[in-house]
């Protein structure tokens, strides 16, 4: 019994390191590819509205009727107010959606998942044969086309949420960048434009946000307006304090290298307090999965054998007392 135990263990534990070395490999094959593939093609952009070659995609022509039936539904569902459009389209270009019929379609997907969600619960559980009462498939209905309908909503917010993290993290490099590039003498705009050249491969949104930045610039618009859509762009609050201390200093015509100099050193600072916070909460964090499922685990293989032992014994005990 304990050779067969023995065995199988080793079996198992065999098993499971082909499957973790597997693993490994694919993760590492991923990552290979991955970056490769962000060289060859400059880090091509995976949202809609960022960039316009899906189309060359082998989806491209599934994706790009997805879209229109979307933009139609659009069309009949989004609000007639203006002010609510103009909020919405503020929302989908710090997510990173920059289409001029963003809004239209985020609406029409809103409808069109609303529609399709219940309507594929529906038609598997026909097809699974799965007896449900009547009032029970209305309620899981209704909730799969309200979760359908509010689905795009998280998924905007937690796109936000990504795209801000990633420029938070890597703009202390740019700005530290900035600070060279000014220092060797560069005006600001071409700092601008040279950093966005730079920083193009490790930080793409960075990279994106500074070329749009210098596009404005070309096309006339002032500096400050070119600041100040860049701070709204982002909604980043380390985005909007450098705006602000480039417009002061661009108005009180202090020098810009030791302006940005400073402004580098405390974002820096910043970014190692956010971490040493990061790190503070882990412990805190950690607590919860130790008490719900470390411990539990570590009383059963500890405690286990002394209450099954101790079973056994009043068991017997009962047994003889009863004999």
């Amino acid at each position: 019994m304990n050779e067969s135990l023995l065995l199988s263990i080793l079996i198992f534990a065999g098993l499971l390191l082909v499957v973790f070395s597997v693993y490994l490999a694919f993760k590492a094959w991923g990552e290979k590819r991955r970056i490769v593939e962000k060289i060859e093609k400059e880090g091509a952009s995976e949202s809609l509205g960022v960039s316009n070659g899906d189309a060359a995609e082998p989806a491209g022509a599934l994706k790009q009727t997805f879209v229109d039936l979307a933009t139609r539904l659009g069309q009949y569902s989004a609000p007639k107010g203006e002010e609510e459009l103009t909020h919405r389209k503020k929302k989908l270009i710090v997510a990173g959606y920059r289409k001029p019929n963003a809004p239209i379609v985020f609406y029409g997907i809103k409808i069109l998942l609303a529609v399709a969600l219940p309507s594929a619960v529906f038609m598997a559980m026909i097809f699974i044969g799965i007896p449900v009462r009547q009032m029970t498939l209305l309620v899981l209905l209704l909730t799969m086309a309200l979760a359908g309908f509010y689905a795009p909503d998280v998924w905007v917010k937690l796109a936000i949420v990504r795209r801000q993290e990633k420029i938070t993290e890597g703009f202390p490099d740019a700005l530290d960048m900035m600070v060279v590039c000014v220092e060797a003498g560069m005006g600001l705009d071409q700092a601008i434009k040279r950093v966005a050249d730079e920083i193009k491969l490790n930080y793409k949104i960075i990279s994106e946000e500074f070329g749009f930045m210098n596009l404005e610039l070309r096309a006339g618009r002032s500096r400050q307006d070119a600041m100040r859509n860049l701070a709204a762009r982002t909604d980043v609050e380390d985005v909007k304090s450098l705006v602000t201390l480039l417009i002061q200093t661009d108005k009180f015509g202090t020098s810009v290298a030791n302006a940005l100099r400073v402004h580098s050193d405390s974002m820096r600072t910043k970014r190692r307090q956010r971490a040493e916070e990061m790190a503070a909460k882990l412990p805190v964090k950690l607590l919860f999965p130790l008490v719900l499922f470390i411990f539990p685990s570590l009383f059963v293989v500890l405690l286990g054998p002394g209450a099954i032992q101790i079973y056994r014994v009043l068991i017997k005990s009962a047994m003889g007392s009863g004999g």
